[in-house]
């Protein structure tokens, strides 16, 4: 057998909570890098816990089992938790009270400079994930997980034959997986030039509908390098490098300076990453845009901007606030926050970084629009009394609200100079914007390029999360647009 101190082992790790908190339990296994053989096994159901605690639980149950099998290897821990893999790498300060036991207990385990730490997408760490509803599916039978009861190993090896064949030639040799998108491409285009008239889906979430634009999202989705994480930084941090592919004969050239439209899944290729051979920019900027949480005005319709009542959020609103609070820590990206100065922002800010752990800044380039003598009233109320200056307001983005409100030409000036202020202050990192409709509407619309009256054209749901990266050669690349899944 090798001796344990020249062998590095790969733990990884996974914890889980139905309720979040709720009924909690973690998992972990130690794997041979070279032949994926499974070495051990941990899991155990912890009670009622929060995602984060059983992740931190998870980790250091992995750890541990790997000391009892070679006291002195190295590891390297492979998690789909950006939190517990950010702080743990120590980019990322720990705040949460509950979070420093756990994250000291498991620098403790092995000497430092012994470990290190990769994000992974969850759908690579299935087994893991498995073993954590394993001990969750015992906890809720009132046992605790027993390793002869795992199946977790046997899927994992499973879902590993099932997968593509890897490509052929040396490791890092790039020919193979360029050669995969292009027959993908192809497949796509020939589809099209068939006249095939159903969408094709892509990683079951991207859609091709007959544009060029859609098609290549779509080819591109299928090659294992543009695999979805459900990860705005992971998306962001790491756009498609794929060299530029030519169309089929006869088919139109795609326009690499145009946006591409993408769901919630699928990456968006960065006009100077993914299509030219600039330079790396690096990591960018990712806002993470948060619209507020109901008020009692939000069910009305009735306009409520920066120079109304300001509002608090209502009970449904608070509720919201929590889901999403309750989403955005599962997902575990977000390093920053802040908010407009508004108070159902700052409330539904206040949720999520008391979940996170994390500050608030306040920041008035992100309050809403000041309606003017519009404020609390209905479309239909401004439209039966100020009938003229409603027309001019959606015919000019230059156009203000009766009794000196702002236009939204005035907004995008006020949200174009807050956003570079943020941008700049924060390249690299992944950060929370709670605002309101205006400023994250113009927020995507100035992203994509896209004219003022496309502000109309947009459903932005309340407590809705959007996201767009910024990088650092000034292009822009919208991530998500109007996630309301939390909320269901």
């Amino acid at each position: 057998m090798t001796s344990s101190s020249s062998r590095e082992v790969i733990v990884e790790a996974d914890g889980g909570s139905r309720g979040n908190p709720g009924p909690a339990g973690y998992g972990a296994v130690v794997l041979d890098p070279v032949t994926g053989e499974t070495l051990a096994e941990a899991a155990e159901y912890i009670g009622v816990a929060t995602n984060n605690v059983a992740e931190y639980k998870g980790l250091v149950a992995g750890l541990k089992a790997a000391r009892a099998l070679f006291p002195d290897c190295t590891v390297h821990v492979r998690m789909d938790s950006k939190l517990v893999v950010e702080q743990m790498s120590g980019r990322w300060k720990i705040k949460h009270p509950d979070m420093k036991p756990l994250a000291a207990e498991a620098g403790r385990v092995f000497p430092a400079g012994r470990v290190r730490y990769e994000w992974i997408p969850r759908e690579r760490n299935k087994h893991a994930d498995r073993l954590a509803n394993e001990a969750m599916d015992a906890g809720k039978r009132g046992r605790q997980w027993e390793p002869s009861a795992s199946t977790a190993a046997l899927d994992a090896s499973a879902a590993r034959n099932a997968a593509a064949p890897p490509p052929s030639g040396p490791p890092g040799d790039a020919t193979a997986g360029a050669a995969r998108a292009r027959a993908a491409l192809g497949s796509a285009l020939g589809a099209r030039s068939a006249g095939a008239t159903g969408s094709a889906t892509a990683s079951g979430s991207a859609t091709a509908s007959g544009d060029d634009e859609g098609l290549f999202a779509a080819a591109f989705a299928t090659e294992e390098a543009f695999t979805a994480s459900g990860d705005f930084e992971a998306e962001a941090a790491h756009p498609a490098t794929a060299p530029p592919v030519a169309p089929a004969p006869g088919a139109p050239a795609p326009d690499a300076s145009a946006p591409v439209a993408s769901g919630a899944s699928v990456p968006v290729v960065s006009a100077s990453q993914g299509w030219s051979n600039g330079p790396d920019m690096g990591a960018p900027a990712t806002f993470v845009l948060l619209r507020h949480g109901e008020t009692v005005l939000t069910p009305e319709k009735r306009f409520s901007g920066s120079g109304g009542s300001d509002p608090e959020l209502s009970a449904a609103g608070l509720r919201q606030a929590e889901a999403v609070a309750d989403a955005l820590a599962a997902r575990g990206t977000i390093q920053e926050i802040v908010s407009s100065p508004l108070t159902r922002c700052r409330q539904t800010a206040a949720a999520v970084a008391a979940r996170l752990g994390l500050d608030v800044r306040v920041e008035q380039g992100l309050r809403e629009t000041d309606f003017g003598a519009w404020e609390g009233l209905t479309f239909g109320e401004v439209r039966e009394r100020h009938p003229e200056d409603l027309d001019a307001w959606l015919s000019s983005p230059k156009a203000a609200p009766t009794g000196g409100g702002e236009s939204f030409a005035t907004v995008a000036r006020r949200v174009a100079t807050t956003r570079d202020r943020l941008a700049a202050a924060y390249a690299g990192r992944t950060v929370l914007l709670v605002s309101h409709v205006t400023p994250i509407k113009t927020l995507v619309r100035l992203a994509l390029g896209a004219p003022p009256e496309s502000l109309f054209r947009m459903e932005l749901s309340a407590a809705s999360i959007s996201a767009v990266a910024y990088y650092a050669d000034g292009n822009a690349s919208v991530r998500l647009l109007n996630d309301t899944s939390h909320l269901r």
